[in-house]
């Protein structure tokens, strides 16, 4: 391996291997799939390139459900391959890939008819939790009485249920684990740069050679080359296509998802909880000391980079929610609001809830391999074929995908330290419950955090306005994980922009000054970050009150983009 972070030197020698040079694969968009290409070319010993326009996983891979699972839903669409393969990616993350970042989740689906739906849900139930077997690691389901129901999750409202059943998924925090797929692949060799767009394809003839590449950090543009590009870019897939001149053999519709996050104490409950809604799925998730609430499914044509919630949105989560709820759920108890987008293979039905789950690669002209849909749970598998189909323009043998056995950084270990966590509090002087939060954030990537506080024990406390999170993760997050920008890491790398009530604006001072002290920030960069990102809560708030997608998108729209203050 070489170099195991995402350092501001590690950027500038990535962008500096690529500029005027060739590689075998370059892969555009730095998604969850854009990230696990790389992983899974540069782990079969190609040399690789990984481009990100804004900051890792800042499109859909960070404004997911955060759930790893099998879509327990598609076996009633009879999609039986979708949900195995899904499953299998499930407990692979679970046991081997990412066992620091996923957790087991419980979830509850209520029973509202006696006799038939209990055998109909229940069959469906066991189906899901046989065709996991092959990959275990969660606990099978069973059947509760409505006593029993509610003894788990005494905030479900008695006639919302006549009995239920629980199963198990799990959970991840996506743009995390995301971040830690382009950390790993830059760890097996892949040059990797986010704030670095794409802007141009080269061609010579029909083929695609290379692409034209524009430093957004630096405002500089260059050239790279390449025996294959990848587009991994999401919902953004005919906008790249456009690009190259081609619109390509398949459409990316956009399905706009939103979730509220609430504080623990205002639903009780010690599992999950899932329901049916008229359009879509409602999940009651636990995330830490928080619940997140979603989602919706609905058609967006609009900004695709920063999708707006509207209030019309927030209202019909808190309507859809309160249906099951005991104790109703109103806007001051929401804590934050996030909404992403889905990449849906558009097809003959107008609702986006029909349109396809699955993926699929085209090669659209030569040099040139493109991937979109599928789901996040199923990334490797996605990013395995794409590869292929790269390999396959390479024309010469190159191994087979390895990536079902190549544990992410952080994961080995993890376990062994897991159980030694009390005397990693004893030596850190750390609380064991911040050793904990650390471990599930790093795994056993620990030792490099817990250097940073033995080096100067001031950032062993806690954040101001923040205080779940240590001063030593928001430095890291600039000097190991990539994080350009105050909101890379107060949206991505942590989550205290969703997880406090005035959005993070109470740490963005302290987080900035962290920040620019790892990245060379001017008093100038650093008031304007803070300056830029209260702007961002300002503009985000400004849409939630809203009542369409179109006044919604137009307020969110009013904050400026991150750039950089850039000196002569």
């Amino acid at each position: 391996m070489t170099d195991t972070t995402l350092s501001p030197a590690a950027r500038e020698a990535a962008l500096s291997a690529l500029a005027g040079n060739e590689v075998d694969v370059l892969v555009v968009g730095g998604g969850v799939v854009g990230a696990g290409s790389a992983l899974d070319a540069a782990t079969r010993g190609l040399s690789v390139g990984l481009l990100e326009a804004r900051d890792f996983a800042s499109g859909t891979s960070s404004r997911s459900s955060k759930l790893i699972h099998g879509g327990l839903r598609y076996l009633e669409m009879l999609d039986f391959a979708l949900v195995r393969e899904a499953l299998r990616e499930r407990g692979l993350i679970l046991t081997r890939l990412a066992p620091h970042l996923a957790r087991p989740v419980p979830f509850l689906y209520p029973l509202q008819h006696r006799g038939w739906e209990r055998l109909y849900a229940g069959a469906g139930v066991l189906l899901y939790d046989t065709m996991a077997a092959a990959a275990p690691g969660l606990p099978r389901h069973r059947h509760l009485s409505r006593r029993g129901a509610l003894r788990v999750a005494p905030a479900l409202r008695r006639d919302a249920l006549v009995g239920a059943l629980q199963y198990y998924d799990a959970q991840l925090d996506d743009a995390r684990h995301t971040m830690f797929l382009a950390r790993t692949a830059a760890a097996y060799g892949a040059h990797v740069a986010s704030r670095a767009e794409v802007v141009g394809f080269l061609r010579e003839g029909e083929r695609v050679t290379g692409v034209r590449v524009h430093d957004l950090e630096h405002d500089k543009t260059f050239e790279v080359r390449a025996q294959q590009v990848i587009n991994a870019t999401g919902v953004w897939t005919d906008d790249t296509q456009a690009l190259v001149g081609e619109r390509g053999q398949f459409h990316v519709r956009a399905s706009k998802g939103i979730h509220l996050v609430v504080p623990r104490d205002r639903i009780q409950s010690a599992t999950g909880i899932i329901s049916r809604t008229p359009s879509s799925v409602l999940f009651i998730i636990p995330w830490g000391r928080h619940w997140i609430v979603g989602t919706t499914d609905t058609d967006w044509t609009l900004d695709k980079a920063h999708p707006a919630a509207s209030s019309t949105d927030i209202d019909y989560l808190l309507d859809q929610v309160n249906k099951v709820l005991a104790t109703p759920l109103t806007r001051t108890d929401v804590q934050g609001v996030y909404a992403g987008l889905r990449p849906l293979l558009s097809g003959e039905s107008e609702s986006t809830s029909k349109l396809s789950r699955e993926h699929t690669v085209g090669s659209p002209t030569p040099g040139l391999v493109v991937v979109a849909g599928g789901k996040y749970t199923t990334y490797r598998v996605m990013a395995r074929d794409a590869v292929d189909a790269a390999v396959h323009g390479l024309g010469r043998s190159v191994p087979r995908s390895c990536t079902e056995r190549v544990p992410l950084l952080g994961a080995d270990g993890y376990q062994a330290l897991w159980n030694r966590r009390r005397v990693l509090a004893d030596e850190s002087g750390l609380h064991v419950a911040r050793v904990e939060h650390l471990l599930g954030r790093y795994g056993s990537l620990i030792h490099e955090l817990l250097d940073l506080i033995r080096a100067d024990p001031g950032l062993g406390k806690p954040v101001d306005g923040a205080d779940d999170h240590l001063r030593a993760e928001l430095v890291y997050a600039a000097s190991h994980e990539g994080a350009r920008h105050l909101e890379d890491v107060l949206t991505r790398r942590t989550r205290i922009s969703i997880e406090t009530f005035d959005r993070g604006l109470a740490a963005a001072d302290v987080a900035a000054d962290l920040m620019g002290s790892v990245l060379g920030w001017s008093p100038d960069q650093t008031d304007r970050e803070v300056r830029n990102y209260r702007l961002r809560v300002e503009a985000e708030r400004a849409s939630q009150e809203q009542p369409d997608d179109e006044t919604a998108d137009a307020a969110r729209l009013g904050a400026p983009e991150v750039v950089p203050l850039r000196t002569p």
